[in-house]
Order: C-alpha cells, then structure tokens, then sequence
C-alpha cells in the first residue's frame, strides 16, 4: 500500500496541482499560533508541551481515521485516505511555480523579475545580486524544497506505514517543519513565542531531519557523481558539523559539480581536514567547483527527477518482495 499510495499521490499531483494548499497552510499556521498563544507560558516545559500538542494531535487523527476506515471499510478506503494525505502533504507543484517563473525571466535576461520572484519565495535578499548569486540561490532553495516537500515526506511516511501509523509520519514532518518557522516568525516579529518554544521546536526539527538529509544526500549521490558526492558530504560533515542543510547542499553540489554552499563553496575559517588527506586555508574553496550557472537548473531537475524514480523502484522492489516472501 505504501509504493501505491505514494506513486498515486505523485502522479495526480502532477496532473492536478492540489489547489487548495495557500487555505491548508492558513489553517495549519492559525492552529499552530493558537497552540502558541494559548499553551506557550515561557517556561522550560513549554517547548515539549506546544510542540506536541501542534505536531501530535493532527497526526493522531490521521492515524484514528486510516484505523476507522481500514477496520470499517476495508484496506482501499484506507488506501484511498493515504493518497488524500499524500497529496496534500507531498509533491513538487507547490513550490515549482516559482522555479519556472525564475528560470523563464533568466532565460529572457530580466534578472530584476528573477531576483523579485526568488525573494517572494525565500524572504528579503539584497538589492544587488549578481545574476550567478540569483542561479546559486535558486538552486539552493529548489532543492531544500524539493527534500522538505518530497524526499523527506517519502522518508516518514515510509516509516509510519512500516509502524501501521498510515500516513501520520508524512503529516509529522511537514507539521514539525511548520512549526519551527511558525516560531521563529513569532520571535522576530516580537510576539509571544517564547525561547524554549523555539528552541524545543528546532531541535524537534533537526532529528527529525536528520535521516530524510541522509537519504536524499545519498539519492543525490548514486543517480550523481558520486565520488565528489560523498567526499563533499564528508568534509561538510566537518566544516559544518550537526548542519542538515549543508550537509544536503554539499551532497548535491558534489552530485552534479557546482558550488552551492554558502558563501558559494568558500570556507571562510575551515578546520582541519587532514583526516580526509590535506589542510584547508581560510577563504579557499572546498569544493574546487564553479559557481552554478542558467544551464545547470536542467542539471538540478534531472538530479531530483531520478532521485524520484530512484526510490519509487527501490519501495517497489521491497513491496514485491514483502508479498512474494
């Protein structure tokens, strides 16, 4: 059921963009700032208690009503249950609007429209971005989309269908991601989210996290190069020890050869590397790559696009041999 419910859900997403996902964001963001508001109170329990009332109480419906309709129903109720959650919680039409609308306007030269569609997408970037800066920042921001929105999903809903929770594993990660930057934008804007609220949530995030960046890292690298791959995530491992996103961009740098990592591949106070065979200077590029330019976006969408078909074929050679054995 799990292969079927995730490759049903890809391929009507792709043929019908879930419309409804700006009115399901609203909704997720005001229940997640009425937890906040009601049940955040400063202290050093506070963290535990908004996250889970946040994250848990949603998944805890998804996982009553697959039971309810799996044991009343049947198994293609629930079946069709995983697939309504999946689309709402999974796929890459929710965010490549902007990625088309980005590319065209560099194609035709206009970089200003490129540079004030990316900044609708990421939040405020400086007035003066070179067009490889924009390229770079397009990149990186397609692909932390393209794992938050599809690789990590993939990754909890495996794990949730393998502990008979239906579809809550996708629902907690995209809900833990939610929360994190419902709290943040609650700290900068002066409200009430305390800091043990934020920083429960963003350590709630990071194990979360942590798996789905090294299974997409490794997706990256087998359909990639995956040499540079590896070695990139290596050293990345070091400059930037516990940082899921670098670690994912440093992967899909080495993957198809192009500097990604902020400030476009330059360590600017790397620690030894002698352990991976040699000593890295301040301000000298770890990764010896040029900076990403118009044609490599194809490169970005094929890597993704295998990585996709990569693991749909792994999950179906598992469900195969789950049924056969």
């Amino acid at each position: 059921m799990g292969f079927l419910s995730l490759l049903f859900a890809l391929v009507i997403e792709q043929v019908r963009p879930f419309t409804g996902i700006s009115r399901l964001r609203t909704w997720g963001g005001g229940w997640i700032d009425w937890v906040l508001k009601n049940f955040d109170a400063g202290g050093s329990g506070q963290g535990m208690l908004c996250w889970s009332i946040a994250a848990l109480v949603p998944a805890g419906c998804v996982i009553l009503i697959h039971w309810a309709l799996a044991l009343w129903l049947g198994l293609f109720s629930a079946f069709v249950w995983n697939v309504a959650v999946l689309y709402a919680t999974l796929g890459f039409r929710q965010f490549s609007h902007y990625f088309t609308e980005i590319r065209t306007a560099l194609e035709m030269g206009d970089d200003e429209t490129a540079r004030r569609v990316l900044q609708s997408w990421t939040g405020p970037l400086p007035l003066a971005l070179t067009r490889a800066e924009i390229i770079r920042r397009l990149v990186v921001q397609s692909v932390l989309s393209a794992h938050r929105h599809v690789f990590g999903v993939f990754t909890w809903y495996s794990i949730g269908s393998l502990l008979g929770m239906g579809p809550a594993g996708a629902v907690v990660y995209r809900v833990g991601a939610s929360i994190q930057a419902r709290a943040l934008m609650r700290v900068d804007a002066g409200t009430r989210a305390s800091s043990a609220v934020q920083e429960f949530a963003g350590r709630l995030w990071w194990f979360l996290d942590w798996l789905p960046v090294r299974m997409t890292a490794m997706g990256f690298a087998f359909v990639g190069s995956f040499e540079e791959s590896i070695d990139l995530w290596r050293r990345w491992e070091i400059i930037k020890p516990g940082d899921n996103d670098a670690l994912l961009l440093a992967a899909t740098s080495g993957a198809i050869g192009i500097q990604l990592n902020e400030p476009a591949g330059v360590v600017l106070a790397a620690p030894s590397l002698e352990p991976l065979g040699g000593q890295v200077e301040p301000g000298e590029a770890v990764d010896g790559h040029k900076s990403p330019q118009i044609g490599h976006l194809a490169a970005v969408v094929g890597l993704v696009w295998r990585t996709v078909v990569m693991w749909l074929v792994l999950l179906a050679l598992m469900t195969l041999a789950r049924l056969l054995g």
